[in-house]
């Protein structure tokens, strides 16, 4: 009996750990002319675990209507077979996706406020949003530049407004007069506690309504192991 209550009482204790463990996400975006590179870095137990994906190539197929997009996965620094793949998605696919959304929204009873309320127990950090633009032309291009500081302004005040935001973000743009050039730099760090997620997925199940969904799904989708 003693032992079960010992088994019982580290249960407990692991459990309270893991709800109240920060998982830190770390985003980086980088985009120049036709390249671009997504990075993403989850972060648990202060670092013991980590899970990063990489993807270092998002761009147009020349032979087919799809985009293409390479993934490299690594779980504490290492990379097993198999962890680097190339996907195609089609227009179709996306769409197939918006449809899901819409059905997952219309299953679940105040789902946006059950997100809201997710939301405002993540803090936001440490963003930092350096774009460089050019067209070529000085009028255009202190035209877009405007434009794209408006973008920035406006998405930054829906972050702060959904999130915490821990501290001021650092943005610039460097107009570019002379030449055609388009980069942008984007970055940021996502915190929030294993119970916040949970409770909100608990709370998804308890609102459910309806019956499963009726999700979209393509047979389409190519996946190239590496």
């Amino acid at each position: 009996m003693k032992i079960i209550l010992i088994i019982l009482f580290i249960l407990i204790i692991l459990f309270l750990i893991i709800l109240f463990t920060k998982l830190t996400v770390n985003v980086q975006y980088y985009h120049a002319n036709d390249n671009d590179d997504l990075s993403i870095e989850i972060k648990a137990f202060m670092g013991l675990l980590k899970y990063k994906k990489k993807i270092p190539l998002i761009k147009i197929d020349d032979n087919s209507p799809t985009v293409v997009i390479k993934e490299e996965n690594q779980l504490n620094g290492t990379e097993k077979e198999g962890d680097k793949k190339t996907k195609q998605f089609s227009a179709e696919e996306v769409l197939n996706s918006l449809f899901n959304t819409k059905e997952l929204l219309q299953h679940v009873i105040n789902f946006h406020r059950i997100i809201r309320y997710f939301l405002s127990k993540v803090t936001i950090k440490n963003v930092e949003w350096h774009t460089i633009v050019g067209l070529g032309d000085a009028a255009y291009t202190g035209t877009i530049s405007g434009a794209i500081w408006a973008v920035k302004g406006a998405i930054i005040g829906i972050l702060s407004h959904y999130m915490k935001m821990e501290n001021m973000p650092k943005m610039n743009i460097y107009p570019q007069f002379q030449r055609v050039q388009s980069e942008t730099l984007f970055k940021c760090m996502f915190q929030f506690r294993i119970g916040n997620a949970m409770l909100a997925g608990f709370k998804i199940v308890k609102f459910w309504k309806g019956g499963f969904p009726k999700f979209k799904s393509s047979n389409k989708l190519a996946s190239v192991q590496k």
